[in-house]
Order: C-alpha cells, then sequence, then structure tokens
C-alpha cells in the first residue's frame, strides 16, 4: 500500500501558495500515493477542490481529517503546533521550514519524532536542481519585485518618442545579482528600463552583463575571492564594504529604481542602503527590499508597507512569490514532486534512504534528533 501525503490550506498569515497543485497530485496518485487535501486548500492560488477530486486526491473537511494516517505532509510554510502533533511518529515534513530561525520547531518535530526535510537545504548539485525551491521562488519574486516598483514609481519604464515630447527611460539599479536579481535585470530590460547592477560576487558580472546591464563594483583583489565554494557570497570585510558604499552612493543618486536581493544565508541581511542613500534619491524614486524578512537591505524598511522615507517610497513586502500565487505554487508543487520520488519506492511506499546525499543535506530531525549538523550544538 502506497504512502499517504497530507496538504493543508497555508495559515501563515498572506500566504497564498500551495504545496500540490492538481498537476503534481494527479503524479504524486500514478507514484502509487494517496493524497488528502484540506477543503480550500488550493483556492488563494487559484486551483479550485473539484479540479484536486478530477486528479485522483481525497478533498476532506478540515486538516484533522488531512491529517490523519499520513505518512508525508506537504508544507509551503512551516507546520503550526497543531498540524504537528496530529501527525504520527515517523511522519515526513517537508516543506520551506526557516530552519535557521526556527529553534522552537525544530523542539517540536523532535517531540514528536517526526522526520523533517527543509527544502532551503537541499544541496544545489546537479541531481538536486529540479528540487532546488529557492532558485524557483526567487525568480518570481525577482520578476515581482519590478511589477511592483514600476506600479509605485508612477512613470512610465521605457523611453517613449511621441510628438509631444520624449520621455526618458527610467533608470534601475539591481542590488545583488544571484537568482532573484538576474530575474529582475532580465524584467526590467524587457520593460524598457536602462538597468545597472552590482553583486560581490565575481561570477556575477558576466551574468550581468550577459542581459545587457552594465555591472557595477569596486573590483579589487577581495572581490576577486568574494564567493564560497558552494557559490554563496561571502561576508566582506569593513575595508571593501566602505569602499563599495562610496561608489554605490554616487550612482544610487541618479537611479529612479532600486532592487536590493542580498541575503547571506542564516546571517541578518546585510545592509546595503543608508538613510543618508535614500535622502539623496530623486523624490518619486522607488526602492524594493526583497531581503525584509531577514532585517533588510534598506535602512527604515518596514515589513509588508510602502513606507516613505525622504520622499523615496521603500517597499518591504515579505513574500513576493504569493503575489504570484498560481505560478509561485506549480513550480513549488513540481521541486516537491521531485523531492518525494527520492522518499518512495517503486510500489509508492514510504522507504528513504537517509544516507542519500539531498536527503542527508535536506533532513533537520529524525527520530527524535536534531538531524542537521548545523543545529546540533543548539
Amino acid at each position: 500500500m502506497g504512502a499517504r501525503v497530507a496538504v493543508l490550506r497555508e495559515r501563515w498569515p498572506g500566504e497564498s501558495r500551495v504545496a500540490a497543485t492538481p498537476e503534481t497530485v494527479r503524479k504524486l496518485v500514478a507514484l502509487g500515493l494517496g493524497v488528502a487535501i484540506e477543503r480550500g486548500a488550493g483556492e488563494a492560488a487559484s486551483y479550485p477542490d473539484e479540479d484536486y477530486r478530477v486528479a485522483g486526491a481525497d478533498v476532506v473537511a478540515d486538516r484533522g481529517a488531512a491529517l490523519a494516517g499520513a505518512d508525508i505532509m506537504l508544507a509551503v510554510r512551516a507546520p503550526d503546533t497543531a498540524a504537528v502533533k496530529a501527525l504520527k511518529p515517523g511522519a515526513v515534513v517537508i516543506g520551506l521550514l526557516d530552519p535557521y530561525g526556527n529553534d522552537a520547531l525544530r523542539t517540536l518535530l523532535t517531540d514528536a519524532q517526526v522526520t523533517a526535510f527543509a527544502m532551503e537545504f537541499v544541496p544545489r548539485i546537479t541531481r538536486a536542481q529540479a528540487m532546488d525551491v529557492l532558485s524557483s521562488q526567487a525568480n518570481l519574486a525577482g520578476y515581482r519585485a519590478v511589477i511592483e516598483a514600476a506600479e509605485a514609481y508612477g512613470r512610465a519604464l521605457p523611453m517613449m518618442m511621441t510628438a509631444a515630447g520624449t520621455v526618458a527611460a527610467a533608470k534601475v539599479f539591481i542590488m545583488g545579482a544571484g537568482v532573484a536579481g538576474l530575474q529582475a535585470i532580465a524584467t526590467a530590460r524587457r520593460l524598457g528600463a536602462v538597468v545597472t547592477a552590482t553583486d560581490v560576487r565575481p561570477a556575477a558580472k558576466e551574468q550581468v552583463e550577459s542581459l545587457g546591464a552594465k555591472f557595477i563594483a569596486v573590483e579589487d583583489e577581495e572581490f576577486k575571492a568574494a564567493e564560497t565554494a558552494a557559490g554563496y557570497a561571502k561576508e566582506m570585510s569593513a575595508a571593501y564594504q566602505a569602499k563599495q558604499a562610496a561608489l554605490v552612493s554616487d550612482h544610487i543618486k541618479k537611479q529612479d529604481i532600486v532592487i536590493t536581493t542580498a541575503l547571506i544565508p542564516g546571517r541578518p541581511a546585510p545592509r546595503l542602503v543608508s538613510a543618508e542613500q535614500l535622502a539623496s534619491m530623486r523624490p518619486g524614486a522607488v526602492v524594493v527590499d526583497l531581503a525584509v524578512e531577514r532585517g533588510g537591505n534598506v535602512e527604515g524598511v518596514r515589513p509588508d508597507v510602502i513606507a516613505e522615507l525622504a520622499g523615496v517610497k521603500v517597499i518591504g513586502f515579505q513574500n513576493l512569490p504569493s503575489r504570484i500565487a498560481a505560478d509561485a505554487s506549480n513550480l513549488y508543487a513540481r521541486n516537491l514532486l521531485s523531492f518525494v520520488g527520492l522518499l518512495v519506492n517503486s510500489e509508492g511506499a514510504l522507504s528513504p534512504d537517509l544516507e542519500d546525499e539531498i536527503l542527508k543535506g535536506a533532513m533537520i530531525t529524525h527520530a527524535g534528533e536534531v538531524a542537521h549538523p548545523a543545529f546540533k550544538a543548539a
């Protein structure tokens, strides 16, 4: 008999995504799994209950019914106490668990004897590309950031030539050229803006320029070594940060839109834009901070509001992928589908190889203990 999968309606404030779509439910059923969907789980992402039924899921009245006997729980965000306590010992939880900021959740999961996998920790290796939720969601966040900025800007982004005169193209500056930043560059370029970008990783320069944007950075010896073996940005020295800040200060005051995307795993977001730099910008300029959930890259940013600081609109919307919920859910659910394939055998029964490097890398708790080395000491 195949494992039973539970998918609940997300209860985080402002969360519109869902962890399975009718498409992935159909494929889970084809793997031999039973799927229980809480009624209304997909409504906020435009996936009605009837589509899940047609795909082969049992649509149940509440989350208690969905979790009853569940072997695997698929989630977008970390489940709450009631959901975890409803799971049987040995059940598997898979989701964006925010492992660095969630000590209480780790205790809850270990006490419940639940095996938990944080999708943020899936190793960035070739075999795991189809499970890379950080990339799939960051891609959409970068796109949505430009859309939010364009909405708040109140002027046209492309150059327009009319009989009445010419409208100048907007100048857009992207700070951080990871997945979100590169998508923001591409989107702003498609909308006709003049785009510049910066990043502390040397490899980013070629990527930025390949999208038609100009690269802005202090390219000294520290810059040339500013990347980990895993491809993440290293935290830079105070001296380098001062030089880069001076360059950015001169550049930022000429910009119409700035989008910041810098995050360092497990640490507060680095401060990229100061109050003084905001004050130097033109009235009506817009700044979008994609790192607000980790404290923000921009001084004075406030979660989930558009703050007006020194005449500049500073957008601090958390969870931008949720603002494009249908597509975000579609990509995320496919990531989870690929991951679940590692947990079950050919009959659909739960049979994970916990020594598999992908499972081992993502596993946070197992058999009543903290399993990930990053948290064992805690």
